[in-house]
């Protein structure tokens, strides 16, 4: 048995995700952090999901391939390598983990504006937050939601 949606909760997910893409980051980028977070969180439905939407945006086969071990490939530009240092830090906050240090912050900031920050920030958190879920409720690749 399947539960219907909340309507309130749908709402708040398309308004977070309004705010995330209004923030000014390119939408590959986006895409490229949401894989990230979520390979890192072993969530495969957002593998699969990510892998898709960053195709349809037009992102190469190589560098989908290569966001696992985007630090030892020449794909990935310096803007997107902070971008990806940031999701990484943010996600990894278990224990004893340094998340967010001083250093990947500043060079996020270096290639990346306030609000486009506060976009990638949220759409770390987002990710995370969908991970979680699929993974409580053992959600599997290939599946619509």
């Amino acid at each position: 048995m399947q539960s219907r949606p909340n309507a309130d909760v749908t709402t708040a997910i398309q308004h977070l995700h309004k705010a995330i893409h209004s923030g000014g980051v390119d939408p590959l980028v986006l895409e490229l952090v949401h894989l990230r977070v979520s390979q890192i969180n072993g969530c495969s439905p957002c593998v699969f999901a990510g892998v898709a939407a960053a195709r349809k945006q037009g992102e190469t086969d190589e560098r989908l391939h290569n966001v696992v071990t985007w630090r030892e490939t020449p794909f990935f530009t310096e803007a997107e390598r902070t971008a990806l240092a940031l999701a990484e830090a943010a996600t990894r906050v278990q224990d004893g983990a340094p998340g967010v240090t001083d250093e990947i912050w500043d060079a996020a900031a270096a290639h990346f504006d306030e609000q486009q920050l506060s976009a990638i920030t949220l759409e770390i958190a987002l990710t995370n937050f969908f991970n979680r879920i699929n993974r409580t409720t053992r959600q599997q690749a290939g599946k619509t939601w």
